[in-house]
């Protein structure tokens, strides 16, 4: 383990320039490896904008010298954030038995009434243009992505280091998602699902490519990998009725969705779904419906096609009238979420 100080050395050896001009993260060592990983994938904005900040802005140094004992700094805003709209990060995904995984109970009701309005899952039939749907994405409090030599010696897997190194008070807000990541991390994956926890871009991409290769039945030269994220603002989407505009079929019938948990720098969770359980994955455009905010954005969706091994107290079953097993569950990705799929070398 490297003492903060250290810790700061590196951050500081690890700035790039920013070339006027160029978008954010450009020639940095995260930028040139999704780009050999993933040909022909441009990096998504919102990820290119975490790589940058966690070179320019480093949770790291920014910590250190603000402090977070009272629930202030960087990661003080991403606690607020998360609390208010972590849906990828507890409910945007299948939830094992509550004696296996403790912080995958059944939510509260209020949880999943504010998870009701934001429109997120919705049935695969409404992946068509001209479908009306009602959303609210709130805004994203994603934290930075560290360069991967620096995520490498930060503190992780103890809780009591973590909270040391970013001075995050024990028994707060922040101190308690913390501890509720390191443990889903930990924790083996439900019903058959693969799953990893990566602290770098690099160490994501990676552990999607594994579980894809995995999961594929023809050799690794015959395909390549690809990934997409919505483009949503940081901002969010205001709750009001959108109408799909557009809609394209994203290649593939396995999928990984990858996103970042309560943390003080990015960690990604990354799942797929059983062998046996097929995904469909879609870019759709949403409009505003009555011109009031003008809005226009391309989101991911992500469709599970088997239901059947899920929990049946995910609040999807609930808010969709539908029972596990039942009809495909469909939802957005969130800001800075991630979906990996593969395609044909010769498409």
């Amino acid at each position: 383990m490297h003492p903060p100080s250290a810790l700061l050395l590196i951050v500081v050896a690890a700035g790039i320039a920013v070339v006027r001009g160029l978008p954010p993260a450009a020639g940095t060592p995260a930028a040139q490896f999704w780009e050999k990983a993933l040909p022909g994938t441009p990096m998504p904005e919102a990820i290119a904008d975490l790589v940058q900040r966690g070179i320019d802005h480093s949770p790291l140094e920014e910590n250190l010298r603000s402090g977070l004992g009272k629930g202030g700094g960087i990661f003080g805003e991403i606690v607020g954030g998360m609390i208010g709209g972590a849906i990828d990060s507890e409910l945007n995904k299948p939830q094992g038995p509550p004696h296996k995984h403790p912080p995958q109970g059944k939510p509260a009701a209020s949880s999943e009434k504010a998870v009701a309005t934001t429109g997120i899952f919705f049935h695969e039939a409404q992946v068509r243009e001209g479908s009306v749907m009602v959303v609210a994405v709130p805004p994203a409090a994603a934290p930075a992505i560290l360069p991967r030599h620096v995520a490498e010696k930060a503190a992780f897997t103890n809780l009591t280091d973590v909270l040391s190194t970013f001075h995050i008070a024990p028994g707060s807000a922040g101190a308690t998602l913390v501890g509720e990541t390191l443990l889903r991390c930990q924790a083996p994956p439900v019903a058959g699902e693969q799953k990893a926890c990566a602290t770098s871009l690099e160490g994501t991409v990676q552990a999607a490519a594994r579980m894809l290769q995995g999961a594929s039945t023809t050799t690794a030269g015959d395909r390549t990998m690809w990934a997409a994220a919505s483009a949503l603002p940081r901002g969010g989407l205001p709750r009001e009725a959108y109408v799909v505009t557009a809609v394209a079929e994203l290649d593939g019938d396995r999928h990984v969705r990858c996103h970042a948990e309560p943390f003080p720098y990015a960690v990604f969770e990354c799942l797929m779904a059983r062998q046996s359980s097929a995904t469909k994955a879609y870019m759709i455009t949403l409009s505003s419906l009555h011109g009031g905010s003008s809005v226009t954005v391309a989101m991911v969706v992500l469709c599970h096609l088997d239901t059947s091994y899920w929990n049946p107290a995910h609040p999807a079953f609930e808010i969709l009238h539908t029972v596990p097993g039942g009809e495909p569950v469909c939802h957005l990705m969130q800001y800075a979420s991630l979906v990996f799929g593969e395609k044909a070398a010769n498409a």
